[in-house]
């Protein structure tokens, strides 16, 4: 078993997609990945209160870090965005002692005080580094060979890569490839694979928001995928939930259905797990035909 992490799913995870968190749950227990629960709230997100107030960003981060460091564990997250967030507050806290010392005022309110002693990860990394491609390959029971997949890793995911430090090339990101290949699936480029999925502008610009959106499905198409795999909830739901607003934009006869899984989703299906019993029924786009060509 892998050391034990504080496992933090993330508000829109364990609120509208609790699912993409069971795959997870699944994926850890069969590979001895340790995690527990823990009180923690919203990171909170990196788009939005950190440019209006990034004393109360810093200060909302740390009161999560501080729940972990209180039992000497780290944090693996689930989320791109809550992982870059806590690992951004928590640089920052230790490169700036006087923003440090105006938190802890804060934070003293409520009993807690900011060390700076818990690392926080991205579960890829842990699935890649720690737990490593070879065991993952010997525990794929249904090898989803035949399957053609385009990788999303998104934006959050290893930008800042100074202060993430997720890969060594945030240009040619390897991770979420090699995971996917470990299912037997093939992992197929496209010029769009970096670009954002449009979901941080939705509120603001839904045009751009879904042209975005559009460019990277078509730039998938193009290349021959199935379907596409993510590694972040909020692109997950870009993806899954939007596509149907694709359709002023579609030309005469283009269908925007295009299937999008969670990485945990198709490692758990490479290990045998029911289709039915991982929640991808609660997918808006079940992605049938997709699955069906690897029997399932």
């Amino acid at each position: 078993m892998t050391t034990e992490y504080k496992l933090f799913p993330g508000c829109l995870m364990t609120n509208r997609l609790p699912f993409l968190e069971a795959s997870a749950k699944v994926v850890f227990d069969e590979l001895g990945v340790g995690y527990s629960s823990a009180e923690f709230a919203c990171c909170p997100n990196p788009v939005g209160l950190k440019f209006v107030d990034n004393k109360t960003w810093c200060t909302l981060a740390a009161r999560n870090l501080v729940v972990a460091e209180n039992e000497n564990k780290n944090i693996m997250s689930l989320c791109n965005g809550c992982a870059q967030s806590l690992i951004i507050a928590d640089h920052q806290m230790k490169h700036d002692p006087n923003l440090k010392n105006e938190v802890n005022e804060i934070l003293k309110k409520v009993g807690k005080e900011y060390k700076g002693t818990t690392n926080v990860v991205h579960f890829v990394k842990v699935l890649y580094e720690e737990v490593g491609i070879e065991r993952i390959k010997a525990s794929v029971k249904h090898p989803l060979t035949g399957l053609k997949v385009a990788l999303h890793p998104g934006c959050h995911y290893a930008r800042p890569s100074h202060i993430l430090k997720v890969e060594e090339d945030v240009m040619n990101l390897q991770y979420l490839r090699k995971l996917v290949e470990a299912t037997g699936a093939t992992a197929v480029k496209y010029e769009e694979e970096n670009l954002c999925c449009g979901n941080v502008v939705r509120n603001t610009d839904p045009y751009t928001a879904n042209t975005m959106l559009k460019s990277k499905i078509d730039g998938a198409k193009r290349a021959g995928a199935d379907c596409l795999v993510a590694n972040c909830p909020s692109c997950f739901q870009q993806f899954d939930s939007e596509q149907p607003k694709l359709k002023a934009m579609a030309e005469e006869g283009e269908v925007y259905k295009f299937p999008t899984f969670y990485i945990t989703e198709l490692i758990a299906l490479a290990m045998g797990k029911d289709p039915a019993t991982l929640g991808i029924k609660f997918h808006r786009n079940k992605g049938k035909e997709a699955l069906a060509k690897v029997n399932l």
